[in-house]
């Protein structure tokens, strides 16, 4: 349609036939995609129908059961597929902390295609956009903003984020074959899953004693494996702004957590990356676990990928100061709250220890009453004395 044509003009069944092409033609749209970018946040039913399907197919277990080689297919394809995330459209599509050759490049967006994140051109347009207006209000998926369950799931669904603005990818829109891929991002994904159910009916005949079946597999290792590849990354998205501590003083509210780094193989060391995006490792120290960054370096070794950027002196001293900063203050909060216990205890001993002091020195000084004296209470007991120790024969008196 022609680029006069805005999307307030069109029908609710012009707009859903629209986003029905979107499915299988990423950079169809209908009118100018600069002012779709400019419209409302607002969920677009329609773009919601895939990720109900996703979600619906996890169901497929309660039919096709699960086997041990099942869900090992299942962790397997979600690491491997996180480090596509990770590694491949966060790293280096996104910020380029390391080189590759042409070649190289577009068998790395092969591989990011498989994790049905749409593709590298789009997820690196919208993540430099989200470093750029970081926890901001044109940043699309900040919770502070927007809410926790939209930056995590909702922000994916609106009509304005879902066109490519290649303007802001220029150094990667210049290669067709990405800008091909792009383009058609469900081709990659459904000849994953057609893969993946083919490989299941060939093990199911070949290898009977690993008990899956292609539908099994399929479940397993393609809808519940990309499901819980969505969350794990969205979790980047809504709670590495929200939990964990923050080392460095950003201008956003990036924090540091060791949980999400495991989720994500070391995508939760979240505010060291927002201090300096431009290195390859985001866990700076070696008890950082940095899954991610250990597999490139692996990767590195094959010459496929090369010139990993490290991390500059000056930002480890900068981490070096900060923590040492942090101690202080965590020091003197405990030293304070020492202090701040024992003088509340005191104001509750002293007086209480002054009461009983009074209350004594007072008891000391108070004359009792005198009983009546019975007639043999002051006879004089000498003469009883005397009287035993001549009863005591000599030989043994002492």
């Amino acid at each position: 349609m022609p680029d006069s044509v805005s999307p307030p003009t069109l029908s609710f069944f012009q707009r859903a036939a629209v986003a029905f092409v979107q499915w299988f033609d990423a950079d169809h749209t209908a009118g100018d995609p600069v002012k779709m970018r400019a419209e409302p946040d607002r969920v677009d039913w329609v773009r919601c129908i895939p990720f109900i399907i996703l979600h619906a197919g996890c169901l497929g277990v309660l039919w096709v059961g699960w086997s041990p080689f099942a869900v090992i297919a299942a962790i397997a394809f979600y690491f491997g597929r996180m480090f596509a995330v990770t590694g491949i459209y966060h790293r280096y599509f996104s910020h380029k902390t390391y080189s590759s050759s042409r070649v190289g490049q577009f068998l790395l967006a092969l591989w990011g295609a498989t994790t049905v994140q749409r593709g590298a051109l789009w997820w690196a347009y919208h993540h430099r956009h989200h470093h750029q207006h970081s926890d901001d209000p044109e940043d699309a998926h900040s919770p502070h903003v927007h809410g926790f369950w939209w930056s995590h799931i909702g922000w994916i669904t609106s009509r304005r984020n879902f066109p490519t603005d290649y303007s802001k990818v220029k150094d990667l829109a210049k290669f067709p074959e990405l800008v091909l891929l792009n383009r058609f991002d469900t081709v990659i994904p459904i000849l994953s899953a057609i893969a993946i159910f083919v490989t299941g009916q060939i093990l199911a005949h070949v290898a009977p004693g690993l008990h899956t079946s292609g539908a099994q597999l399929l479940v397993w290792g393609f809808f519940v494996s990309t499901t819980a590849l969505f969350h794990g990354t969205s979790c980047i998205n809504s709670m590495a702004h929200l939990m964990g501590r923050r080392r460095f003083d950003t201008s956003d509210d990036s924090r540091n957590s060791f949980i999400l780094a495991l989720i994500t193989l070391g995508e939760g060391w979240h505010n060291n990356h927002h201090r300096y995006m431009s290195c390859t490792r985001q866990g700076f120290y070696w008890w950082e676990i940095d899954l991610t960054y250990y597999g490139l370096k692996a990767l590195s070794c094959t010459g496929l990928i090369w010139g990993l950027k490290p991390v500059p002196k000056s930002v480890l001293d900068e981490a070096a100061r900060s923590d040492h900063a942090a101690t202080i203050a965590a020091v003197r909060r405990a030293s304070h709250a020492h202090q701040d216990y024992s003088y509340a205890t005191l104001k509750k001993v002293v007086p209480a220890a002054a009461a009983i002091a009074v209350a004594t020195a007072a008891s000391a000084r108070t004359t009792a009453p005198k009983k009546p004296e019975g007639p043999g209470i002051h006879r004089d007991v000498t003469e009883e004395t005397h009287n035993l120790a001549r009863k005591t024969p000599p030989g043994e008196q002492r």
